[in-house]
């Protein structure tokens, strides 16, 4: 469902961060300006301390750049733990507006030694087929 080959990523403090998205027409609503994404997030910690997942940070900005800050506890109700060489996958999903947009946001992370720090997610398109291109 997901294409791997439009996965960006960023890596913070040794934690990997890719992301991609893919826009769910079947359960969009162009007529009432109802669009609908599914992402897939994957973290894998790089380095040598076992961190987990504390919360979330999202800016999801539609082509109008009107912005919505999406914050909470943990993903998809889960505050993962990642031992040094593992991986956690989920997917979610959000709504728009618009046709297309962006999305983008930080995990807050804390180590075995009780210290928090944020790690990025990278920034990634909400692109669908009824955006509707302009000549610049």
């Amino acid at each position: 469902m997901f294409d791997q080959a439009h996965i960006v990523e960023a890596t913070t403090r040794a934690i990997r961060v890719q992301a991609t998205s893919v826009f769910l027409d079947g359960q969009s609503n162009p007529e009432e300006n109802r669009y609908l994404w599914a992402y897939d997030i994957q973290l894998e910690n790089l380095g040598p301390e076992t961190v987990q997942l504390l919360n979330r940070k999202w800016t999801i900005t539609n082509a109008s750049g009107g912005n919505e800050e999406v914050t909470g506890l943990g993903v998809i109700g889960k505050q993962p733990v990642l031992s040094p060489g593992t991986k956690f996958r989920y997917q979610s999903g959000t709504p728009l507006s618009t046709p297309s947009g962006l999305m983008r946001g930080q995990y807050e992370m804390q180590n075995e030694r009780g210290e928090r720090f944020w790690i990025n997610v990278p920034p990634f398109s909400l692109d669908s087929p009824y955006e509707q291109s302009l000549p610049n």
